[in-house]
């Protein structure tokens, strides 16, 4: 269970802060010499556990976050990812956690503990496994770069995100998967101006989008899709190395 004000304000930290290698809060890579288990089969027990267990462990663990000095839990008022001025506001999301958590209780207690898995704790996990899926894959592909401190501002950072095409699936999401450029961006822009905006940067952005690899190839002669990334010409534009994820994963 997600608590509503711990995750809104290091959401707003990932957005402040989007592909830098010291700051940013969610999906940062970790170099390849630093992955013992980096084989084929590590790497499938990789994906598997991030998505069934990727979601509550990042909130309790902080797997996959930024690097803090001390353990960082989104539960914690007191743990790093949070200032003096959120903290109340955090004691009020671990309030609703817990008063949802006897209600599940009261639920197993009358109809049955299998019976709360059945229809909420399998419902939940798909939802936790399509939303690591669709962030994982707007934040982490070989042409997108990840900086250091030394070469790091906000407008690199959110122009290192893409939006991957799911076909008629976008639309039935809202377009939450193919508008994700815009939406860092223009992080308080209504959603239902996503796409209408997606649109309109493409040409201001000229050679900092490309084409994106599609769930499934287009129809020859269809017309092209919204679909955008940061262009690995984003590296050739700036002064001196850019540190990608690509160089630190593969």
């Amino acid at each position: 269970m997600v608590p509503y004000f711990s995750w809104k304000y290091s959401h707003r930290r990932h957005h402040s802060n989007t592909g830098s290698l010291d700051r940013d809060e969610v999906f940062v890579p970790t170099k390849k010499e630093a992955l013992p288990w980096y084989t084929p089969y590590g790497r499938l027990l990789h994906i598997t556990v991030q998505l069934t267990l990727g979601w509550p462990l990042y909130l309790t663990t902080n797997a996959s976050g930024r690097p803090y000095p001390c353990f960082a839990c989104h539960y914690d008022p007191y743990g790093p990812i949070y200032n003096d001025r959120e903290r109340v506001q955090i004691f009020v999301s671990d309030a609703g956690v817990m008063a949802v958590s006897f209600g599940l209780y009261k639920l197993a207690a009358t109809f049955g503990f299998w019976w709360v898995v059945r229809v909420y704790g399998v419902p939940l996990l798909i939802v936790n496994a399509w939303l690591v899926l669709i962030t994982y894959l707007q934040h982490t592909h070989p042409a997108l770069p990840h900086y250091d401190s030394s070469e790091w501002d906000w407008m690199r950072g959110a122009l290192a995100t893409m939006d991957p095409a799911y076909g008629i699936l976008s639309r039935v999401f809202h377009n939450i998967t193919d508008a994700h450029v815009a939406h860092h961006l223009f992080s308080t822009m209504p959603h239902y101006h996503a796409m209408e905006a997606t649109k309109a940067i493409k040409p201001i952005l000229g050679e900092y989008t490309s084409p994106t690899p599609r769930l499934w190839p287009r129809r020859p002669g269809a017309r092209s899709g919204s679909a955008s990334t940061s262009s690995p010409r984003t590296a050739r534009a700036s002064s001196g190395t850019i540190t990608s994820s690509s160089r630190l994963r593969s």
